[in-house]
């Protein structure tokens, strides 16, 4: 496959234990096209190596290396998985010269049949053009069970990423894009967005998100003391969708959590509130699919981000998975 690498097994290192006590002891290197249905409850992570919707975007290029980075984050870390769960790391999507739609649709045929195959995907970015690749892939999932499901899309993040792709798709366009096909298909665009800051929306993504319907929560309100309030408005909204698919752009966090990133800023929201948020979302059952985007080592201090992007990974796993 062109726009595909297979694990790399050099990324998993750490303690050794010989009793599976940490997760590099636990994982499976399984290349996409050798997948196996899955027989138990397992967790899928694929890696999307693409920066170049950044670049087009004007950002801080590097997450193209974000996954690996991150998995060597994840290795080193406990295992409390259950034994009855399996572990898999499938491997990398690339970006081959500079052609992101490629690897998008690559992307999205790997997320389709990892969920055909009933593995829950968690896929680690690179940039968050991911988001559009990643939705097309559950949402061909879901039409190919012809049953009419819908998808409410969460994203933690301090930007919509509603920018217009009239000139070219970058990592700023993602959710435009995912909201002209639903309208081209006639179907809700189910949009919340948490942590959206003044300082990083102009007026038109303000008007766009408005004329989208956008629902989100100000980063000034996405805060501990409405913590409470905020996962109702998060279950009311998983109420009225079937799926929920989730996307966490590290660079919604504030600097002090995550420096290495695309556009870090020191008033994004804190990991506290997107792990309360994700317990009430794992809770309503409908949690589909999950990723993690903007991961740039070239910037990180001494591995925080990609601690942080470990730890949330950690956290999803062992919770989906009832461990």
């Amino acid at each position: 496959m062109k726009h595909y690498e297979i694990p790399n097994q050099n990324l998993w290192t750490g303690r050794v234990s010989n009793k599976w006590l940490y997760l590099h002891e636990k994982v499976h290197f399984t290349p996409l096209n050798e997948i196996p249905k899955a027989q138990k409850k397992s967790i899928a992570l694929l890696g999307y190596a693409c920066d170049e919707g950044v670049r087009r975007n004007q950002g801080r290029v590097g997450a193209v290396t974000g996954p690996d980075v991150i998995k060597s984050s994840f290795g080193k870390m406990p295992n409390h998985l259950g034994s009855n769960v399996k572990l898999h790391d499938v491997g990398s999507i690339v970006c081959s010269e500079g052609d992101m739609e490629s690897a998008q649709k690559a992307l999205s045929n790997a997320v389709t049949d990892l969920l055909k195959k009933k593995h829950f995907p968690i896929v680690l970015g690179g940039g968050h053009d991911m988001a559009y690749g990643h939705y097309l892939g559950v949402k061909n999932y879901l039409d190919a069970k012809k049953e009419g499901q819908t998808i409410g899309i969460i994203n933690f993040d301090a930007h919509f990423d509603l920018r217009k792709n009239t000139e070219q798709n970058n990592s700023g366009t993602p959710f435009y894009q995912i909201a002209k096909d639903c309208e081209k298909e006639g179907i809700d665009f189910n949009y919340l967005c948490l942590g959206i800051r003044k300082d990083a929306n102009d007026r038109n993504l303000f008007q766009t998100a408005k004329d989208l319907d956008v629902i989100y929560v100000m980063n000034e309100t996405f805060q501990a003391p409405l913590v409470e309030e905020i996962n109702t408005w998060i279950n009311a909204f998983a109420k009225n969708v079937d799926h929920i698919y989730v996307t966490i752009d590290l660079d919604g966090f504030s600097s002090a959590y995550a420096p290495g990133v695309s556009a870090a800023s020191p008033m994004g929201f804190s990991p506290y509130m997107v792990l309360e948020c994700l317990k009430t979302i794992i809770g309503s059952g409908k949690l589909i699919s999950l990723d993690i985007a903007e991961m740039n080592p070239k910037f990180d201090i001494d591995g925080q981000t990609a601690k942080l992007a470990a730890s949330l990974v950690h956290h999803v796993a062992h919770s989906v998975s009832g461990s």
